[in-house]
Formats: structure tokens, sequence, C-alpha cells
């Protein structure tokens, strides 16, 4: 993938500050193509990235040193495919979030990002046998259609949705908390490295970022973001199935459901959406249905 030179300086900037692109807004204004990313002054900095004066001393200090190094190469060296937010390959429906990723972190098959149809399937990290056998009968239609599984590679259900997709024949997407050199969890090692292969890994944040208790939050958005719908299996009332909910209800995106029994702690979450009005679901051509009607 040919980047131009206004890209790999975002490159070099994203390595040292990886921030949203909201971040960089007034940067981007003064300096459309970050021409003089190596000369700001520290003072500058404060005023254009809203950073502390000893933040913006380290950053203009962590620039000029690296000022010469070659990332996108570098990149290339550990199979990284970097897309930043101008390059065709970003995904359009990212650029409407409040707060785009700057840079998009690439394995595999970036192909996968162009596909029409893109659902998430999530749910708890203790997901049950339910969620799979939910799962046999949403997937297969989907995957029948060519739509796209997006899910984040967590322990539980999104395993399942990853690993359902692949089963049935279809394509996946996992949207990663964390750089590229710090898989998480380490269990779905073999997961991850089967979908480098034929699927897609990604991730906003450069390879050395660590999984931290806010990276997966901010993950959700991405979920949500690239997604046309979201597919809810098991979850407790307050996860991170629920955050990425309320990012795709601000994202006017439909919401299915998978009702559950009433004696599973699983099942407060998806029933108290239902509850709420989110739309129930038992097979996968009841979203196929809905994709067709709202496109």
């Amino acid at each position: 993938m040919e980047l131009t030179n206004a890209e790999k300086r975002l490159l070099a900037l994203h390595y040292v500050f990886p921030v949203p692109l909201n971040r960089l807004s007034r940067l981007y204004d003064r300096d459309p193509n970050l021409e003089r990313l190596y000369t700001y002054r520290a003072n500058e900095l404060v005023d254009l990235l809203n950073i502390s004066l000893a933040k913006a001393i380290q950053l203009a200090e962590n620039l000029q040193r690296n000022a010469m190094t070659p990332y996108d190469k570098l990149y290339e060296r550990h199979t990284i495919t970097p897309i930043p937010f101008s390059n065709p390959y970003y995904p359009d429906q990212l650029r409407i979030l409040i707060d785009p990723p700057a840079v998009l972190y690439t394995k595999g098959d970036q192909q996968l990002l162009k596909k029409p149809f893109k659902i998430a399937i999530i749910g708890s990290r203790k997901a049950t046998v339910y969620s799979r056998k939910a799962m046999s009968l949403i997937v297969p239609p989907l995957v029948a259609n060519e739509v796209v599984i997006i899910s984040g590679l967590a322990k539980g259900a999104d395993t399942m949705a990853h690993e359902a997709a692949i089963e049935f024949g279809g394509k996946t997407i996992a949207v990663l908390g964390h750089g590229f050199f710090h898989l998480y969890p380490k269990e779905n090692r073999l997961l991850a490295e089967e979908m480098v292969k034929h699927q897609l890994l990604l991730t906003e944040y450069p390879p050395y970022v660590k999984p931290e208790r806010w990276t997966f939050p901010m993950r959700n958005r991405i979920i949500s973001g690239l997604s046309n719908a979201v597919v809810v299996t098991e979850s407790t009332d307050k996860s991170g199935t629920m955050s990425t909910v309320e990012h795709a209800l601000d994202h006017g995106k439909d919401i299915f459901i998978v009702p559950g029994p009433i004696t599973s702690p699983l099942s407060v979450g998806p029933n108290k959406l239902l509850d709420e009005g989110a739309k129930p679901v038992w097979n996968g051509f009841q979203i196929i249905e809905s994709l067709v009607l709202n496109h």
C-alpha cells in the first residue's frame, strides 16, 4: 500500500502520540500535510494539541529523535499495514465518528474493509454453550450472503463469533484493544495467527501499546462503527458488551438480541435491551432481511 509523504509523517506522529483524529484537528487546520511536524516548538504544540508543556517538550524531543525513522518500512517488516485516515482503504463508516482513529494498523486481508455488509456479534467473556448454539443458527445465513462477522477477539462470545465465521466458511474481522506486539488474551494466539492468513486483525494502536482497562472501551466504538448492525448473545447488565451497544445506538445501528432464559444472569443484559425496544433474533435470515430493507 503506497503512502503519501503526509501519511508517513502522520505515522511518525502517531507512534509517539497515539490519539484519535479529533485530538489532531487543530494541528491539521494549521498544517494539513504536517510539513512542519519536526519544527514545531513545544509551546506551539501545547496549543495545537491541547497538552501540557511537559508533554509538549517530550513530544517535540521524540519527534526530533525519530525524524529519520522509516515507520512504514518497519511495519512492513512485521507484516503490519497501516491505513491512515486519508488513505482510500480507510473505511468511510469510521470517518463519521466523533473520534475516528487517526490510523488503523492491520494484519491480514484489508479487502474485507471494502465489503458492503458487516455484522458485529458480541457478548460476555463468560458466554456459555447457549451463545455457541445461537451462533450456529445466526452465522450460516450471514456467511451465505457474504456478510463479514466483526468481534473483538476477547474470550467467550467474541472467540465463538470468529470461530463460527471461519467454521462456516465466512470472513471475519477482529478489532483489538492493543498493539500487535501484545496479543491478548494469550489463549487466542492460534486463532489470531489463523486469522492473519485469511481474515483480518485491526487496531488503532501502534504495535508497542499494551492492553489497558481504557483501551477496550475505546475499541468498542470501532466495532460498532464498522458494523451495519450489532448482535448480542449473552451479557450481564453492565459490561463491555453494553458499551458497544451504546455506541451502536449513538450511531443509529440496529441492535439484534438473542433472547435468553430468565434464570441466567447472562440474560439480564439482552432481555433488558429487548424490553427497551431492541429486535429479538433467532436466525440469521432475519438480519439479512433487515440489511436488504435498510439498503
